[in-house]
């Protein structure tokens, strides 16, 4: 069955990939490993490009270095969304009886990645470009979606859970759901060093 992956790629690196060595990841090789028995179509990538903070001030070029090694890869596509950066000032936790304080913040917002995530996935649905739709994402934000691609236009929908529990709004309305173990993700590893049509780059240390 002709199958379509579409990736939230905050939702799967803050619920997966943070502060594991398995950032470098081949997605088409992890999903292979995990759906055996679907011929996978295209890989839709949803994220948005970092700015750089002070305490990270390399953030951006890491990421960019992990888009690079995604384009090496056939049929993977990558969707962007913004992130809005502002400061806002916040309540801080005080004593009972005490004046309230406030400190000013770094308020980091990304935008847009869900909504073209919906987007593409009713798109492709009403296209008729597969017969089973895979959402990398436990956000029960798309709930609205995949029903509809479900129950609407009859399609099979399936969730790779990056979180370490799924999502009791979602489990009712899927085909199935895997989670993404720690052995698959290390068993799907770009090799270190990858070349496209600039040259040779390396993946980022730390990672």
């Amino acid at each position: 069955m002709r199958t379509n992956v579409y990736v939230d790629g905050f939702n799967l690196y803050y619920g997966a990939l943070r502060k594991t060595p398995f950032r470098w990841v081949n997605l088409r090789t992890l999903f292979q490993l995990l759906l055996p028995n679907n011929p996978i179509q295209d890989i839709k990538y949803f994220t948005a490009l970092v700015a750089a903070r002070p305490t990270d001030l390399t953030q951006p070029q890491r990421q960019q270095l992990y888009l690079r090694a995604l384009a090496t890869v056939p049929n993977i596509s990558v969707h962007l969304g913004h992130f809005l950066v502002h400061e806002v000032m916040m309540a801080l936790v005080v004593p009972p009886g005490q004046p309230q304080k406030f400190v000013k913040v770094i308020k980091t917002e990304e935008k847009g990645s869900d909504v073209n995530l919906a987007t593409q996935l009713l798109h492709d649905a009403h296209m008729n470009r597969f017969d089973v739709a895979v959402v990398v994402s436990n956000d029960s934000d798309l709930l609205g979606p995949i029903k509809i691609v479900r129950n609407e236009l009859n399609k099979k929908v399936g969730v790779l859970n990056p979180q370490k529990n799924p999502s009791r709004a979602i489990l009712p309305h899927i085909d199935f759901i895997k989670q993404i173990r720690a052995g698959a993700l290390q068993a799907s590893l770009f090799p270190d060093q990858l070349s496209d049509q600039h040259g040779t780059f390396t993946k980022p240390l730390g990672w």
